[in-house]
């Protein structure tokens, strides 16, 4: 084994492609042509003396070497990372980029300020915000940590608890002014709702009330959204009544565009997590970024801590 080409580069290029399994996908996340890509691949096999790919005109897979090799791979980039961390200056926050995946409209609304305020405490630190509501995979799509509304399934990844996100149930005084404001859930029945096509049982409205008891009433109307930011434009314009995060509507309520239907009644909140990806949780940019989330969360309208914090 020749290895003087077993470098870090064609270490990286194959570790990404492992994860996102696309030749072109690593090409361009990278920002070099496919045909550096294969290179790096072909010229890392050729060192190691083995195939650590294998490939179709589809995808791109791991063989049983490759399989092994990743793993080390993986491990070894790590500590090149972490050892460079700890080379700097320890007064100082180690350079480099976060890739932060958030739901869309947390992110536009609240998350990119926070943001905002870690980069002016750590100029050294560059930020990749992604929005998106579809639930990635953050390790193939090479992300650090990702800021999650709602239940959680990806069991390998680290977690730490932000909190829950507070929900009310909203209307605009017009609609209120057609249709008289509710004074039992089941007063809702005459009020068209705003449903989210993109969250299953949104026709189905479950209401939580001061006894704790639960309501479920059901949500008509002809209006489907499936983000966030068109379901309070709907709620605005009184295309209808529906559950609204806190955080996603604090503006209009304060100055009373927007009205809180039966304020003893709210809609169960939501939990709020980080997801970590465990490989990358020891590196100093991503630690200093989760705990300035963990400690700045809470200024977001409607959001509560959780009851250990």
């Amino acid at each position: 084994m020749d290895q003087s080409n077993v470098t870090l580069d064609r270490m990286r290029t194959f570790v990404r492609v492992a994860e996102r399994g696309s030749l072109s996908a690593v090409a361009r996340e990278m920002a070099i042509g496919q045909s550096s890509v294969t290179r790096h691949i072909r010229e890392l096999e050729e060192a190691l003396g083995v195939a650590l790919l294998s490939r179709t005109t589809r995808r791109v897979a791991l063989t049983v070497e490759g399989e092994r090799y990743y793993a080390n791979a993986v491990q070894i980039l790590r500590l090149v990372e972490q050892a460079g961390d700890e080379a700097r200056d320890t007064g100082r926050a180690s350079a480099g980029t976060v890739r932060v995946s958030c739901t869309a409209a947390l992110g536009v609304r609240h998350i990119s300020r926070l943001i905002f305020a870690f980069q002016d405490r750590h100029p050294d630190i560059a930020v990749d915000l992604g929005l998106t509501d579809e639930r990635i995979d953050l390790v193939r799509d090479g992300v650090d940590l990702a800021i999650r509304l709602g239940p959680l399934t990806d069991s390998s990844l680290k977690r730490r608890a932000l909190g829950s996100s507070r929900r009310v149930l909203v209307g605009a005084p017009a609609c209120l002014e057609r249709h008289g404001r509710p004074a039992t859930p089941a007063d809702l029945a005459r009020f068209d709702g705003v449903r989210m096509s993109n969250i299953a049982g949104s026709d189905r409205l479950t209401l939580e009330g001061p006894d704790g008891a639960l309501h479920a009433v059901s949500l008509g109307g002809r209006l489907r959204v499936d983000h966030g930011l068109a379901a309070r434009e709907a709620y605005l314009a009184g295309r209808g009544i529906g559950p609204a995060h806190v955080w996603l509507v604090d503006d209009l309520l304060a100055d009373g565009r927007l009205e809180v239907l039966l304020p003893d009644h709210a809609p169960p909140a939501v939990p709020l997590n980080l997801l970590i990806v465990p490989e990358r949780a020891g590196i100093a940019r991503v630690r200093l970024l989760v705990e300035f989330l963990a400690e700045t969360v809470a200024t977001i309208p409607g959001i509560e801590r959780p009851s250990w914090g």
